[in-house]
């Protein structure tokens, strides 16, 4: 075949083709744990974040709630992938063998918002959010509406056991961000005798590439355990959420959804959430209790 400018189009039609079909494979997972924020610029600030607004009753005047201000900013990162089909693998009309390659490239792009989200809530232990102390910690600061002094929350069970975790995803603003400056794109550089890569290398290049972050947002409606899974660790973990309040002093209304975990946990996480009944017959009180979430990605 030919390598011309209508050849090279309709090679690029193809790839692009195959770059759909293997998106298309995947569903991803991180709608349910992050709130997607459209960026416009090379990085966003979450000065809102920590405000969970509350309805009172309207008795004299509006109460307006001056919302304090905290220093959070995602800067966007750029993310590619670049393969190059040789020359001689279009002029032979053997390009086709490459068209998987391409779906694999999809398949990628649809999965590395969820790499992400999952190495971010891996992380949680280590990564600081809005208040200032790790997402997972002992010590998050909650304000005493009596005195006025700060007391210690915490949203993490400590251990040597790989961890699991629990979250809150019914509201509109979920536990993490999602900060998407640009989707996740193929392109060519396919000019026919004009591309100094082409002169170089004899391989046409045909990549994809994004741009975006990746940030944790709300710790009042996530948990993490190093413990071991078990009734007793769950159900002292659903406990602590649930009990959660504002700094005003009323309830969060905090209600786990979904556990978290990774292969080494998905058998313990069965016994605790999908068994009927227990080993020594009494029913299961935790049985479908939240939705189970097993993740490649997480230990």
């Amino acid at each position: 075949m030919d390598i011309n400018q209508q050849n090279l189009s309709a090679l690029y039609t193809a790839v692009k083709t195959s770059f759909n079909d293997g998106r298309g494979t995947y569903t991803p997972l991180w709608s349910k744990f992050a709130t997607l924020v459209p960026s416009t610029t090379s990085k966003t600030s979450y000065t809102w974040l920590g405000q969970f607004p509350k309805l009172r009753e309207w008795i004299g005047d509006r109460q307006v709630k001056k919302l304090s201000t905290h220093d959070y900013t995602l800067k966007n990162r750029k993310f590619e992938s670049t393969v190059g089909i040789p020359a001689e693998a279009i002029e032979d009309d053997e390009y086709g063998v490459y068209m998987p390659l391409y779906q694999e490239m999809g398949y990628a792009s649809a999965t590395h918002p969820d790499e992400m989200l999952f190495a971010l809530m891996a992380a949680g232990f280590s990564t600081k959010c809005y208040d200032g102390q790790y997402f997972f910690d002992t010590d998050h600061p909650v304000r005493d509406p009596e005195t006025g002094d700060d007391g210690s929350v915490s949203n993490m069970q400590a251990g040597s056991s790989p961890a699991w975790f629990l979250f809150d995803t019914r509201r509109p603003l979920k536990p993490f961000i999602y900060q998407k400056r640009k989707d996740y794109n193929i392109k060519a550089k396919t000019d026919a005798g004009q591309s100094d890569h082409v002169f170089m290398a004899d391989e046409y290049l045909y990549g994809v590439d994004g741009r975006g972050e990746w940030g944790v947002a709300f710790w009042q409606q996530a948990f993490a355990s190093k413990a071991t899974l078990n009734d007793t660790n769950f159900d002292a973990a659903i406990a602590a959420m649930m009990s959660l309040k504002s700094d005003e002093g009323r309830p969060l209304g905090i209600s786990p959804s979904v556990l978290v975990c990774g292969p080494s946990n998905r058998s313990a996480a069965k016994k605790v959430l999908e068994a009927e009944n227990k080993a020594q017959g009494e029913s299961n009180t935790n049985y479908k209790a939240v939705e189970l979430v097993v993740v490649p990605w997480l230990p």
